[in-house]
């Protein structure tokens, strides 16, 4: 078979970009911690904006519900140019007010908790203080207590502590700096998703232009769709998530006013709101209620326990695949493995990402393996 000098062309091109490939790859792996620093640090640079462009995406949900019905039938250039901006401040105002709801609940019990626990620890250290030795020896684990040197584990706890106090200091100073940094991140990350939302015409405008003009055509229609594929995912995920967590805050409340666990009204709002985290989500809630009611009672800690894992075994096959049905186009075992990588790489804020990324890839492969 003849090849021609076009196909030649094509060849050389591609062997040598392969090759570049090929160097690129073996000097990254001889200075493997260069690399890992320099990514590091480009990532510290942009993270801000990658979080403002995940504030931008979950907002976007509601926005453009609100977006959707405010003054639809309106002709007004006025009321048009506002739809935006209340649509904003309403999808805003909604979730501020969720969390601060959810806050106003769970932090004063939660504090309330840990104070009765601490309580009981002190009223058991005074009931051991004026008791004899035969009387601590008939407590669970007596013999125990009575062995410990409790005066030489005090000095090496005062010694431990005067020759931390260089570190504790610097490690307060270290944890001020971050979370200065961190207020400064997130002020960042607010305003620029801002912007995003406010010019999210423009920018799809924007960007369609440049990938028709800088990127081969195939590839760059194959772009287009996977965009609108991983904004319909994540659109979708949204609106399913908070639904279902809705329904499971909801289930959750009414089932312990039922058999009467306290904190009823405060354990199903935790547990409903770290619903949104998928899989691992409402258990991480459920763990912080059964703490609050071991507090009160620990036979009914007990027994709650067991009520939430029949009901999550009841959400997960009966209510979950029937809210969120083919909106995520992601198998459950493929979900919770892109809960535990988006966790691990970005905390919360990963672990609600992941998914929907995770379920456009999925499209995306399916239908290049399918063609």
């Amino acid at each position: 078979m003849e090849i021609t000098a076009e196909k030649k062309k094509k060849i050389t091109k591609w062997l040598v970009g392969i090759a570049a490939v090929c160097i690129v790859i073996f000097l990254g792996l001889q200075n493997i911690k260069e690399v890992v620093r320099v990514v590091s640090y480009c990532l510290g640079l942009v993270f801000p904006l990658i979080l403002g462009f995940a504030f931008a995406l979950i907002l976007n949900v509601p926005m453009s519900f609100f977006e959707s019905i405010l003054w639809k039938k309106t002709k007004k250039n006025k009321l048009k140019n506002l739809r935006r901006p209340v649509a904003f401040i309403i999808s805003l105002i909604l979730i501020i007010g969720i969390l601060v709801g959810v806050i106003w609940l769970v932090i004063p019990e939660l504090v309330n908790a840990v104070r009765v626990i601490a309580q009981g620890v002190l009223d058991y250290v005074n009931r051991l203080s004026v008791m004899s030795e035969e009387e601590i020896l008939q407590l669970p684990f007596g013999s125990m207590l009575l062995s410990v040197d409790w005066d030489n584990m005090l000095d090496t706890l005062q010694n431990w502590l005067k020759n931390q106090s260089g570190d504790i200091v610097n490690t307060a100073v270290g944890t001020i700096s971050s979370l200065v940094g961190g207020i400064v991140d997130f002020f960042i990350s607010f305003v620029f998703a801002i912007y995003i939302l406010f010019s999210k015409d423009t920018l799809k405008r924007q960007a369609v232009r440049l990938i028709r003009v800088w990127i081969p055509a195939g590839f760059g229609k194959w772009s287009i769709h996977a965009a609108a594929v991983l904004g319909n995912n994540f659109k979708n995920f949204v609106s399913g998530q908070s639904l279902e967590a809705v329904i499971l805050g909801v289930l959750c409340m009414l089932g312990m006013l039922i058999f009467g666990f306290p904190y009823a009204p405060m354990v199903g709002a935790l547990v409903g709101v770290t619903a949104l985290i998928p899989v691992v989500g409402g258990f991480i809630g459920a763990g912080v209620g059964a703490f609050m009611i071991l507090t009160v009672d620990p036979v009914k800690a007990i027994i709650f326990v067991v009520y939430i894992v029949i009901l999550q075994q009841i959400e997960g096959n009966l209510i979950y695949p029937r809210v969120m049905g083919s909106r995520v186009n992601l198998p459950g075992m493929w979900i919770l493995a892109a809960v535990t990588v988006g966790g691990g790489i970005a905390g919360p804020v990963g672990m609600l990402l992941s998914v929907p990324l995770a379920g456009a890839a999925y499209v995306l492969v399916r239908e290049a393996t399918a063609e």
